[in-house]
């Protein structure tokens, strides 16, 4: 069950709030959400481009994914942001979600897209900007928000270059310092957003949200809008 609402603030991103009761309750509805983009872009264009993101919520999706039943040699998968670390250490999105769920189905391995942080931030963020090269409008795009309201690594008080698809990241207030992001403009370049909000402790991020407060995440404007599933949080 859950509750919806919408919300078309002053900087003229349109969100949709969708309140769900429980941890599984907001975990199936983005596994059936992403399973139904994925069945619609097949039927229409023959593929389907899903970004990913990191956390805890995403994780516990990756992993419902890996037992789906569902067409996989027609995805291509990208990443919204990853960490400038080894390609097999722990804290690397990638690694993750290979482990949850990309390393148990048959995805073509040249149609997962990491970003190769482990160059550094800026050749790692040119590599993955010649990969996003006439790559057209994502079918989907997955975010989360910090309790600071940043997402991908979009952080407030930062600067982001929106002129490439990719830039680097330094000095980020949450460690590693560097790291590498889709930017804000291209992650925009979407047919559907979803974030993923869930914990007691995005509250002030999302009470900013929805007083119009220009956080980061509010930077994502795709032309449909986005959704905003959250769990854990009060939304009135």
């Amino acid at each position: 069950m859950q509750n919806s609402s919408q919300v078309t603030g002053a900087n003229a991103q349109i969100s949709r709030w969708h309140q769900f009761e429980s941890q599984d309750a907001i975990n199936q509805a983005t596994l059936q959400h992403i399973l139904q983009a994925a069945n619609s872009a097949i039927a229409a264009r023959g593929s389907f481009s899903i970004v990913l993101a990191g956390g805890t919520t995403p994780k516990q999706v990756y992993e419902l994914l890996r037992h789906a039943d569902a067409d996989w040699s027609k995805w291509h998968i990208y990443h919204n942001d990853d960490r400038c670390l080894p390609v097999d250490h722990a804290d690397r999105n990638s690694l993750m979600a290979r482990q949850a769920w990309l390393n148990h189905v048959p995805v073509p391995a040249n149609q997962i897209h990491d970003i190769p942080a482990e160059l550094g931030p800026v050749e790692g963020a040119k590599a993955y900007a010649e990969t996003l090269k006439g790559v057209g409008d994502f079918d989907l795009v997955l975010l989360g928000l910090g309790e600071d309201g940043h997402t991908a690594s979009l952080f407030p008080g930062h600067t982001w270059d929106d002129s490439v698809d990719a830039f680097p990241v330094f000095n980020s207030p949450k460690p590693p310092a560097e790291r590498i992001s889709i930017s804000a403009r291209r992650l925009s370049q979407a047919r559907e957003v979803i974030f993923l909000v869930t914990g007691a402790g995005k509250q002030e991020a999302v009470d900013n949200w929805r007083k119009g407060v220009a956080i980061p995440a509010t930077v994502i404007k795709p032309e449909a809008g986005v959704d905003v599933y959250t769990f854990g949080v009060k939304v009135s």
